[in-house]
């Protein structure tokens, strides 16, 4: 009896630890997936090897795409901004003020609830890396809106009047969680470096890591070892431009291999949901190799919109290089993260998109042919019939005038309506039931105000870039404050507190360490830069003025002068708010950076 009870208690002991581990490794396996989401900047379906171009070099993604799920009709907005707005929101574009990439119009509204937020409510821990796009100011920053972890540049590009001052993609300043910080290093490898360290450190909980990278955007700024891989005989013909933007995807292919290696080596490819896709069409490609598709970024052909989609997860036997026809868009993502996570969500507004999970998951889907509207706006308010496009399977009919079967056209070259004009008046039908939406939502008469006097951004700095247009165009560049540029608008500015302000305007940002009427220096041409900032001649500022809350304001631009500020007080409101300097010859200027302090 004694040997029975050693034996079975020698046994318990040696079983302990297998159940243990058994245990432990149940629990691994029902945590949610991670998520890794990965999107490059200006990238068009024909920007890839594995989709027939013959010159880029991307041998780690098309690893990739021979082993992922592909959504070979997936569709995205014409331009940055709104296809982020779309893939956070659900969202069309239009809907939630992201129908331009700057003048106020890119920034996303501050009651739509978005991707991260619903996912850190359902206990995911959310990181962003690279460019957001959707506002650089209170309350509409990433770290704003449900990201804990964040390391962004401003604006839309380096570069851009938002970024940080002179930043050219080589050892730039990124904003931090809010805070400036330098960093070493080539743009790209400075975001993926960052994502990898952020994925280590949360291994061991369910993540959600955003890298949206700037490349390939202009300026085709890359590393030196990237532009040699780019010449010789292969390469004579291509426009020296475009090699730098190959040179620039192979950058991001070599750094998705680290992506991939770090996963592996943390034992988290299997229970990691990664997706590789762009944000709209070729800036650079489409004369060259474009997959067969007209057109590039900005058009309402099929390839200013349809781009590459690659989607793996091993545990949820998302696998095998298989194609999806079905027509599918940027805002079906977050229905169909909701849908394969099973997360907790109810929509407080309606969603444009629908969950995709039947056609990722069943062999044989029920799935009706579906109408899908895209359009290029880019202007202060929406316009009608402006560049549009209407979509389902095989049919695309193009302002209103144009209808092109994609079973037989892909490269949309043969104009059908006349053949089919029941098709065309169908889609047409759909087209203005669509736009009414927007009109029924109001959208056209919002704005979304950057707030002011918050202990979460005091003080804020805003530029030319968010201006409301009035008789001129925004200066959306840093160029244009070194150039000079004319531009006359608005800021939509809510002070959300009573208070004591300290405003001051400015030419320059307070980190160049500029004067008003100081000349700015030609710059250094190197082979890795594909432009460089242009040499300033103006520095005929004479005077400042300042209009907001009913107040009016001017002050006399001395020499040497960096800034010029006003104190004001301002009640609490909702205001539009005018900052100018003024040159000799009475010519209205904005003041490309403004800071406004509550005191």
């Amino acid at each position: 009896m004694r040997k029975r009870f050693i034996l079975s208690v020698l046994l318990i002991g040696f079983l302990a630890p297998i159940n243990l581990i058994t245990g432990q490794e149940v629990q691994k396996s029902k945590q949610k997936p991670n998520i890794v989401f990965v999107m490059t900047d200006d990238q068009g379906m024909g920007d890839l090897a594995c989709t027939g171009n013959p010159y880029v070099k991307t041998p780690n993604i098309d690893q990739f795409y021979s082993d992922a799920i592909r959504l070979s009709n997936y569709h995205v907005g014409t331009t940055c901004a709104p296809t982020r707005s779309s893939i956070m929101s659900g969202r069309h574009c239009n809907r939630v003020n992201v129908y331009h990439t700057i003048a106020g119009r890119s920034i996303l509204f501050e009651d739509e609830v978005i991707l991260p937020q619903v996912l850190a409510r359902n206990g995911y821990t959310n990181a962003m890396f690279g460019k957001w796009h959707l506002g650089d100011n209170y309350p509409y920053r990433p770290e704003d809106r449900g990201f804990q972890e964040v390391v962004r540049l401003g604006g839309g590009g380096v570069g851009q009047a938002p970024d940080y001052w002179m930043n050219d993609y080589f050892d730039d300043t990124y904003w931090h969680n809010g805070v400036e910080q330098k960093y070493e290093g080539y743009c790209t490898d400075v975001f993926f470096s960052e994502a990898l360290n952020f994925i280590e450190e949360n291994k061991d909980k369910p993540f959600f890591c955003y890298i949206a990278t700037n490349a390939p955007h202009s300026p085709y700024n890359l590393p030196e070892e990237y532009y040699d891989q780019y010449q010789g005989k292969k390469f004579e013909k291509l426009d020296p431009r475009l090699r730098r933007f190959y040179g620039m995807i192979t950058n991001i292919d070599d750094n998705f291999k680290k992506l991939e290696e770090k996963l592996d080596e943390l034992h988290l490819t299997d229970n990691t949901i990664l997706i590789f896709t762009t944000d709209n069409g070729t800036s650079a490609g489409a004369s060259t190799y474009n997959a067969g598709l007209k057109g590039g970024k900005g058009s309402q052909y099929d390839g200013g919109h349809r781009v590459p989609f690659f989607i793996r997860w091993p545990n949820g036997e998302l696998t095998g290089g298989k194609d999806i026809e079905k027509l599918a868009a940027h805002y079906d993502l977050l229905p169909t993260f909701v849908d394969l996570l099973g997360l907790d969500f109810n929509p407080v507004k309606p969603l444009d998109g629908k969950s995709l999970k039947p056609l990722l998951k069943e062999e044989n889907p029920q799935w009706a042919n579906r109408i899908l509207y895209m359009d290029t706006q880019r202007e202060q308010n929406l316009i009608k019939y402006k560049k549009y496009t209407v979509m389902d399977d095989n049919w695309r009919l193009v302002d209103g005038n144009e209808l092109y079967e994609m079973d037989n056209d892909r490269g949309e070259n043969k104009n059908v309506i006349d053949a089919h004009p029941e098709v065309a008046a169908r889609l047409a039908e759909g087209y203005e039931r669509w736009w009414q939406s927007f009109m029924d939502d109001g959208v056209d008469e919002k704005y979304a105000y950057i707030k002011v006097g918050s202990p979460y951004e005091n003080p804020t700095k805003i530029c030319s870039h968010d201006m409301i247009i009035g008789r001129y165009c925004p200066v959306w560049h840093q160029n244009g404050a070194i150039t000079g540029e004319q531009a006359g608008g608005s800021w939509k500015i809510e002070f959300v507190a009573d208070g004591d302000y300290r405003i001051s305007l400015r030419r320059f940002p307070r980190e160049s360490g500029l004067a008003i009427n100081e000349i700015f220096p030609a710059q250094e041409k190197r082979v890795e830069l594909d432009k460089t900032a242009p040499a300033g001649v103006k520095n005929d500022f004479t005077e400042a003025r300042l209009y907001v809350a009913g107040i009016t304001k001017s002050l006399e631009i001395k020499e040497g002068q960096d800034e010029v500020t006003f104190t004001i007080k301002v009640p609490a409101g909702k205001y539009d708010m005018e900052a100018r300097l003024i040159d000799e010859a009475n010519r209205i200027h904005p003041a490309y950076y403004v800071y406004i302090e509550k005191l």
